[in-house]
């Protein structure tokens, strides 16, 4: 039984690449909120007293783009020029064009329908060609890897303890970083815990560590992961002040290993954020994650990672794959030829089935787009036809 370490990170919804998320998902919603059927593929940057929304949006409605960035800004809590930056003041440009017609020629009329196809889930195209990701295992309850389950609530610990006034000096920037030891594949303990959150420069270090110590660390992680050689890391530059986009620039899609597994689990590269449900990167990544859990909730495979490969234009994916790493019954083969009978991975009916033309991002931008229960993609609805399928 081999030991070994892996850690993961997260961030709270003040880290100014998570903040730049937060627009691109709220100026998404608010157009799919009115025009289901836009197509919006949003980036956001942030620097000093600036906020850049660039990409390219087709669709029927208007939204006052400049006021959604500030409402944002604003609700993450950079609304004091105290804390270096202020969505009442700050600069917002935008750079918007139409999506190109080239890719649009794809998307709106897939290669099956040019082709003969009448099924409705045809209609569409692929967005993009590429691969996409999905994992699952059954470490916690919401089948995800302990590591990165740890780091999104003490990030999201972070953010409530700061709002909730009770810790009231905490700014809005943080990170959260978790270290488990495995015996084989088996979590037994945490190895360490590094916390760094941006606060009030009059509040002395020794007062920091403690208050989040016992607020954070101790109220979010179960007491059966520690032990006396964990380690902990709180602020160990030893002042985090400056935050935010003055402390760094942010950028949209630069977490995507915090929206889902951690580092586990591989990635396809794609990013979510401000991407409609027709741009596979997004809708696929899900679709990959909820076919996975339900592989595990069946009890086909203690962890499992799925594979979905799309060509654009093209409604079929090119390839699925499965990888048990060992741990189920069944070769993988037999898996993937399961999941082939059991899902529809076209992207119409991955939008249709998991009901994606709908504003639900800017509420998941934050603490991982994975393993959230309630959301379709992790509901286990499909354990009883993935065990007929394999009679």
């Amino acid at each position: 039984m081999a030991k070994h370490f892996f850690t993961s990170e997260s961030v709270t919804e003040g880290h100014p690449d998570k903040l730049c998320d937060q627009i691109a998902d709220a100026i998404l919603d608010k157009i799919i909120e009115k025009d289901p059927q836009a197509h919006v593929a949003c980036e956001v940057t942030a620097c000093t007293g600036v906020i850049h929304v660039m990409g390219e949006i087709s669709t029927e409605c208007y939204v006052d783009i400049p006021a959604v960035v500030r409402e944002v800004v604003n609700s993450v809590g950079y609304d004091n020029p105290a804390c270096g930056f202020d969505g009442n003041t700050c600069g917002v440009l935008t750079s918007i064009d139409m999506q190109s017609p080239d890719i649009a020629m794809g998307v709106n009329e897939s290669y099956e329908k040019k082709n003969g196809a009448t099924d409705e889930a045809d209609t569409i195209g692929a967005g993009d060609q590429g691969m996409m990701f999905g994992y699952a295992c059954d470490e916690t309850s919401e089948k995800m890897p302990l590591a990165i389950s740890l780091a999104h609530k003490l990030s999201y610990r972070l953010a409530q303890v700061r709002k909730d006034g009770t810790l009231p000096y905490l700014r809005p920037d943080g990170k959260t970083q978790v270290t488990v030891e495995y015996d084989d594949d088996t979590p037994i303990r945490v190895e360490a815990v590094v916390v760094s959150a941006q606060h009030d420069p009059e509040i002395p270090l020794s007062q920091i560590r403690c208050d989040l110590l016992k607020e954070v660390i101790q109220n979010v992680i179960p007491e059966k992961w520690l032990d006396e050689n964990t380690k902990y890391y709180v602020n160990p530059t030893g002042r985090f002040v400056i935050g935010g986009p003055v402390g760094d620039s942010g950028l949209t899609g630069r977490k995507i290993i915090v929206d889902t597994y951690g580092g586990y689990g591989r990635h396809g590269g794609g990013a979510f954020s401000g991407k409609d449900p027709t741009k596979v990167d997004r809708s696929a990544a899900y679709a990959a994650r909820w076919v996975a859990r339900n592989l595990v909730a069946a009890g086909l495979a203690k962890k499992c990672e799925v594979q979905l490969a799309y060509a654009i234009g093209v409604a079929n994916p090119v390839s699925i794959r499965v990888d048990s790493f060992g741990t189920s019954a069944y070769d993988d083969e037999k898996l993937a030829n399961a999941v082939k009978k059991v899902f529809d991975l076209r992207p119409a009916s991955i939008i249709k089935t998991l009901d994606l033309r709908r504003p639900i991002y800017r509420a998941i931008s934050n603490y991982g787009q994975m393993g959230r229960n309630g959301m379709p993609w992790e509901e286990e609805n499909r354990v009883n036809e993935l065990k007929a399928a394999l009679q």
